[in-house]
């Protein structure tokens, strides 16, 4: 049985939707779900829960990410990315300072409300904004508190402004880059965003999309004829870098288990044990065999894996 948590690196173009569909024809399993989205013109890392492990998703979905994005000044679309329609254009950027540029960016960081695009996946009466904006209603969300931990510009190239961020889950580049052309008086748009890292997973160690493609391709060309061993090898290429379930819940602090406390918790039994306060990992030698919540002196099963 298929089971862990897949890194892929996802290409410009298809959509998080998309790249699941895929995976589950190259993995040969119903069970595969993704653990945050990419619109379809970035690029990046995405976090697949495969198997049994898609019970694991509440607890990736909430992880810090990190992204590297470009953004063009002078420029409004009413996606905030490239693929929208253009609302204004303004030169003002060429009479602002590259310091006053790189303040626009950079004074984000920290705590602070921001209003998610009208071209996203928030709901507005049940509805997905994005669906309204697309019928033509006006859409106007609410500002949510997010968390920039780090922002740095990179490099400025005429009004293309090059930066690297870290934040909270549920930021929006997009309206990083809106929020600082408003601030420069002169638009601004993002025209690359490519996600790097997601909490402690890193793009550099995800399968390419290409990959993944192919092993889907092998899997329905070789239904009953004679590339059922290349579909198998190339489905095994991605088992092997399935990350197993306790490494994937590594960001969580850990309680290694004897036998007797993991026979209690494949029962679902609370354990009186000392542990840290949160949501805590249960091992048994290499296996997860739970993820709990704990009050520092009992630890509560919530999610049993046998």
């Amino acid at each position: 049985m298929v089971n862990g948590v897949l890194l892929v690196d996802k290409p410009e173009g298809p959509t998080s939707h998309d790249v699941v569909a895929v995976a589950r024809r190259a993995l040969d399993t119903r069970r595969v779900g993704h653990t945050g989205t990419l619109d379809p013109f970035a690029t990046g890392l995405l976090v697949l829960c495969v198997g049994p492990a898609t019970r694991l998703a509440q607890y990736l979905t909430g992880l810090d990410k990190a992204y590297e994005a470009t953004a063009r000044l002078g420029l409004a679309t009413d996606t905030l990315d490239d693929t929208g329609e253009v609302l204004a254009e303004s030169e003002g950027w060429r009479d602002r300072t590259a310091a006053e540029i790189r303040a626009a960016f950079e004074a984000q960081q920290g705590a602070l409300d921001q209003r998610p695009p009208a071209y996203s996946a928030k709901k507005v009466g049940g509805k997905k904004a994005y669906e309204l904006a697309r019928a033509g209603e006006a859409v106007e969300l609410e500002p949510v508190p997010v968390t920039i931990h780090e922002l740095d510009v990179l490099a400025l190239d005429g009004p293309d402004v090059r930066f690297r961020m870290r934040c909270s889950s549920g930021t929006y580049v997009r309206a990083v880059a809106r929020d600082a052309g408003e601030t420069l008086g002169c638009g601004a748009h993002l025209t690359a965003l490519r996600r790097t890292r997601v909490g402690p997973f890193d793009v550099e160690s995800a399968v390419a999309f290409d990959a993944l493609q192919a092993a889907a391709t092998a899997a329905g060309d070789g239904e009953g004829g004679d590339d059922e061993g290349g579909a198998a090898d190339l489905r095994g290429d991605l088992e092997v870098a399935l990350l197993r379930p306790l490494e994937a819940m590594a960001h969580l602090p850990r309680l290694d288990l004897d036998a007797d406390q993991a026979g209690r918790v494949r029962h679902g039994q609370t354990l009186s044990v000392a542990a840290p306060v949160g949501v805590v990992a249960l091992a048994e030698g290499d296996e997860l065999r739970a993820v709990a919540e704990s009050d520092g002196r009992r630890v509560r099963p919530r999610k049993v894996f046998a």
